[in-house]
């Protein structure tokens, strides 16, 4: 592996969401991953079919290989505290108490490795009335402050996909910590758990938001403040075929660049910041950009400080002149998609490889990691691994 991590051993119980996606991260980044599922979710490979046709879709799982190890069977959470006095990092998903339950939580696998750093994913956190209730990003994101501002005016929250809580709160903030507390680590010499909830992260992504409201800057009002649709110049529009632009130009100079470019004359709207004539700009925008296809405004605002941009679809992203000099995407077997992020100087991260099939490289990554043929076979005869 190539990477600013290379080196790095990580150990990582699967899951779903945002601990993958965080162990995805320090993976694209170089660190050695060993993704571990259990047994029941093994995948025959088919003859029919090739692997990376199989697992193609499933993003989250790159660049590192798979072991299938039943945790619930002594042999296999043998296993795991064996390998894990050689990691530097371990990383689990589960709902507070389970890995304590299963003999790999803190303290039973630091037991067997003090330098180790033990990252923790929940969604409310460990303590607390809801620590163990389920949710999904949506849950978290009503509790935590941030989808009650998501939507416009009159209309319910629009949910943002799962990219706040899940991703951006969650995976994200958990390879943060992880590479903090590595730091930590080069100083004291000791690893540390870190504990990351997306309730926590959803928040803190809210933070400046916080402080406009806690200055009256920002209402409570969805659908009407700066940033969410309330302003005329930081909204979509409808083209001529259908297509959508976006348009962000909060500046004044990015406005009046916006303005030039619709053939309008600001003037006619008094003030940019005057709220009393926000609905009359956007129905004049509204009118305007209907008047053209989304690729001809695209061109017409070429070259300019407009802020004016095609919505683009997942499938039209990867095509777009910008992303592609600057190498956003990249194809994983026949999958495009994001690279690693971000960039290195020195140590760039390689080319990501492609998902693995649960329980694939068993044998291989386990004799990586120094576990001997026949403990492979013994582990194999007990049921403790597939």
């Amino acid at each position: 592996m190539s990477g600013p991590l290379s080196g790095l051993r990580i150990i990582e119980l699967g899951g779903l969401g945002p601990a993958p996606f965080a162990a995805m991260i320090l993976a694209d980044l170089g660190a050695d991953v060993l993704r571990v599922e259990r047994p029941d979710r093994v995948q025959m490979l088919s003859s029919d079919t090739p692997p990376e046709e199989l697992v193609k879709w499933d993003v989250l799982t790159r660049n590192r290989p798979c072991v299938a190890v039943d945790l619930k069977h002594p042999d296999g959470t043998a296993l795991m505290l064996e390998l894990a006095a050689s990691a530097d990092v371990f990383v689990e998903g589960f709902r507070p108490g389970v890995a304590e339950r299963l003999g790999v939580g803190p303290d039973q696998v630091t037991a067997v490795n003090d330098r180790l750093v033990y990252g923790r994913m929940t969604g409310w956190g460990r303590t607390g009335p809801l620590a163990d209730r389920a949710g999904h990003d949506l849950s978290y994101l009503s509790i935590a402050g941030v989808l009650a501002h998501v939507g416009r005016a009159g209309q319910l929250p629009t949910p943002p996909l799962n990219l706040v809580a899940d991703f951006g709160g969650g995976g994200m903030l958990l390879a943060l910590g992880v590479c903090a507390a590595l730091v930590e680590r080069s100083v004291s010499g000791r690893g540390q758990v870190v504990d990351a909830a997306m309730v926590d992260g959803a928040a803190l992504l809210m933070a400046p938001l916080f402080g406009a409201h806690a200055t009256g800057f920002w209402s409570d009002e969805r659908g009407t403040n700066l940033l969410d649709s309330g302003a005329p110049f930081y909204d979509c529009y409808f083209c001529r075929d259908g297509g959508v632009v976006s348009v962000a130009a909060i500046e004044p100079q990015f406005f009046a660049a916006l303005m030039r470019g619709l053939g309008m004359d600001a003037s006619e709207f008094g003030e940019q910041m005057d709220q009393t004539r926000w609905p009359d700009l956007r129905e004049r925008f509204t009118e305007v950009f209907a008047t053209r296809t989304r690729d001809e405004w695209t061109s017409r605002f070429d070259g300019t400080d407009a802020c004016v941009a095609p919505v683009l679809t997942m499938g039209e992203a990867p095509s777009h002149p910008q992303l592609q000099e600057w190498g956003t995407f990249v194809d994983v077997a026949g999958t495009q998609q994001p690279g690693p992020a971000p960039r290195f100087s020195r140590t760039p991260p390689g080319i990501p490889t492609r998902p693995r099939l649960v329980g694939e490289d068993t044998d291989a990554a386990l004799s990586a990691w120094g576990v001997s043929a026949p403990e492979l076979e013994a582990l194999r005869s007990s049921g403790a691994i597939a």
